[in-house]
């Protein structure tokens, strides 16, 4: 699983092929995000149920008005003109129900949060700031006689029970909250390209839909390589626990991957081209055999796919022997380094960017970026990727940042992208962040 040297290969800020090869941290990032926006997107149309997650294809556009009537905001009273107001026998207006008669002025109902405002009403007074006082019992006032078959007999208004009065100021439309106040039918709610989270489909029902039109998910094929991997006990005899297969699987779904399936291959090169040209993912991730050993068979395999290097190496440690390769028009393999640490690099810096572009997301135009608690020590030549946590409003740097660790990305909030040189404490510097919540921040802390 290590990070097989290459023969030959100069010395860190040497020199000789590797550092002529290499490309510089942030323009393979870009070269990776370009290659994702090359895929065609391809959509399909979702349940909300199965949405989550996924990215927006089109525009969200609200089909109708929100709210689509006048609201009341409040339990209290709805009332019509100036106060005090008459409260009559009779129901209340409730969530739900059908639409309320006119409110004559002077008058007064019960009304609860959500239901549709009568017609007439002038204002909401909350339960709070207003007060009732019972009065002698009216009578029932007489109304017009009717004149079809079903009622002959002349009906009568409910009788006055009680008078309510305001123990605040009344504004006219005070806790109403009128139709189309968050948006007018057709607005645009969202833009394309925007995740599919659980507030997204809340909005969505509420905007009238029942499924929504989202980015196909890319599919990728993990082929963890190397003879000396264990998938379960302890190391022995040389052999060692295989953690890049437990781990990318999840990684990659959480970056918007449907990831078919996770393959280990011997070190054998027949084997590895086989299942790199047999496979019909979108993309496909290898684990070692990046470099130029004995079994380092990635660089051959590719050259007999026919495929076309992007990036053949990158000026970042750890992961300097990570590579990206065009195997046709529209698929894809990033080749990572075996160690783990530098596996999540290449992770970060080629398959993070492609999926971006695969998945239909927008690009991010303004990285996220933290001052580091103390001075981060640096590559003389390359970037420098080192696991922090954020501690009040800094990045402090964590230990255990080896290429063959995971230690310190297991606590890290995120990846802190160091210069050449390093950097001092109190410089600001950007911030790669994961794909899931934050070790710091979390329901423990």
């Amino acid at each position: 699983m290590g990070e097989r040297g290459r023969p030959g290969m100069t010395s860190p800020g040497g020199g000789g092929e590797e550092r002529h090869r290499a490309t510089p941290w942030a323009e393979a990032r870009a070269l990776a995000a370009g290659a994702g926006r090359t895929r065609s997107v391809r959509s399909r149309r979702v349940s909300l149920a199965e949405a989550l997650g996924r990215v927006l294809a089109e525009p969200l556009v609200a089909l109708t008005d929100l709210p689509s009537f006048d609201t009341s905001a409040m339990d209290g009273w709805a009332v019509a003109g100036p106060g005090p107001w008459r409260v009559s026998e009779g129901g209340s207006v409730l969530a739900g129900h059908a639409r309320a008669a006119e409110l004559p002025d002077g008058e007064a109902v019960r009304i609860a949060t959500g239901a549709r405002v009568p017609p007439g009403t002038t204002a909401v007074i909350r339960t709070e700031h207003a007060r009732t006082e019972p009065v002698r019992t009216e009578p029932a006032r007489p109304e017009p006689a009717r004149t079809d078959s079903a009622r002959t007999e002349p009906s009568r208004a409910p009788a006055v029970v009680a008078r309510l009065y305001a123990e605040r100021e009344v504004l006219p439309g005070q806790d109403i909250r009128p139709r189309g106040q968050e948006c007018g039918s057709g607005d645009e709610l969202l833009p394309a390209g925007g995740p599919v989270t659980p507030a997204v489909l809340g909005l969505a029902a509420a905007a009238g839909y029942d499924e929504l039109v989202t980015v196909e998910r890319p599919r990728v094929d993990v082929l963890v390589l190397g003879d000396e991997l264990l998938t379960a006990g302890l190391p022995h005899d040389g052999l060692i626990r295989d953690a890049l297969g437990p781990l990318l699987g999840p990684w990659l779904a959480a970056l918007g991957a449907d990831v078919v399936a996770t393959r280990r291959i011997e070190d054998d090169a027949d084997a590895l081209y086989a299942a790199v040209t047999g496979s019909e993912a979108d993309l496909v991730i290898t684990t070692g055999g990046t470099a130029a050993g004995p079994v380092d068979h990635v660089h051959p395999v590719l050259r007999k796919a026919g495929a076309e290097l992007l990036v053949d190496g990158v000026k970042v440690r750890p992961g300097h022997p990570m590579l990206l390769a065009r195997l046709t028009s529209e698929r894809h393999l990033v080749g990572l380094p075996g160690n783990p640490l530098a596996a999540v690099s290449g992770l970060l810096t080629l398959a993070e960017p492609l999926l971006r572009g695969l998945c239909g997301r927008r690009p991010v135009t303004e990285p996220y970026r933290l001052p580091v608690g103390n001075a981060v020590h640096g590559h003389p030549h390359d970037t420098r990727l080192v696991p922090v946590g954020h501690r009040a409003g800094r990045a402090v740097p964590l230990h255990y940042n080896g290429p063959a660790m995971l230690r310190g990305i297991a606590e890290a909030d995120g990846l802190a992208v160091v210069p050449p040189g390093g950097a001092k404490a109190g410089d600001v510097l950007e911030i790669l962040g994961l794909p899931w919540p934050s070790p710091t921040e979390g329901c423990f802390t």
